[in-house]
């Protein structure tokens, strides 16, 4: 069971971080035609929790995997590090293919930290039914743009199973412990991501204020 990424900040910290510092990683939603707001729609309904496999197969060294995020807020793309997360990365590649995030929700938005999916049960506490472990670097930094994965605070650092969180400030650096595997980074969308932190309250921690829906991930290979 994925539980909440632990917040180590009062929500009176949160409410005055801000969210409009350059993005580390840039770029533009990867939507032909620009998103300026998010779409109205009905959130999709919570599944039932499931048990599945870990996949086995490593990934190809040589390639880069990314995966590509279209929301009702536009589309958002992730680079994966497999030096990261190389047990991690195959994980995320294999439940996009099986189609595990279409028709889920972010179910989390907290204004000046994360934004945070991946639980198709919407209940915060959902995953595949297995994990992965891929314990970051002593030195590892959130910085806006950091795409890593949630876990419970029982769980080792490092422990990952379906539910990612994306940084969007630079000041999640600063309060975050090096106990969340890091997947990657926002390459391409981060206006995307913009979008939907926007519709979380100030100093507010929980759902957005109207459903964020993740109708596909795709994954690409370079």
């Amino acid at each position: 069971m994925r539980a909440l990424i632990t917040l180590l900040v009062t929500l009176a910290f949160v409410a005055g971080c801000g969210s409009g510092d350059e993005a580390t990683t840039g770029g533009d939603s990867t939507s032909t035609t620009p998103v300026t707001e998010c779409a109205d729609v009905e959130a999709p309904e919570a599944r039932a929790a499931e048990t599945l496999q870990a996949p086995t197969e490593k990934l190809d060294s040589s390639t880069t995997y990314s995966l590509v995020f279209d929301t009702t807020c536009g589309s958002f793309t992730v680079t994966l590090d497999q030096k990261l997360a190389p047990n991690t990365a195959p994980s995320l590649v294999a439940l996009a293919k099986d189609g595990f995030f279409d028709d889920t929700i972010f179910h989390r938005v907290v204004p000046g930290f994360v934004i945070q999916g991946g639980d198709p049960t919407q209940t915060g506490g959902g995953g595949p039914g297995y994990s992965t472990v891929d314990k970051p670097p002593s030195d590892a930094k959130y910085t806006k743009g950091t795409v890593a994965m949630a876990k419970s605070q029982a769980e080792a650092p490092g422990t990952s199973g379906s539910q990612f969180f994306v940084v969007t400030d630079d000041a999640a650096a600063t309060v975050l412990t090096p106990d969340y595997a890091i997947v990657g980074e926002v390459t391409s969308g981060i206006d995307t991501v913009e979008r939907i932190e926007a519709l979380g309250a100030p100093g507010s921690d929980g759902p957005p204020s109207k459903p964020v829906v993740i109708s596909s991930v795709t994954v690409t290979e370079s």
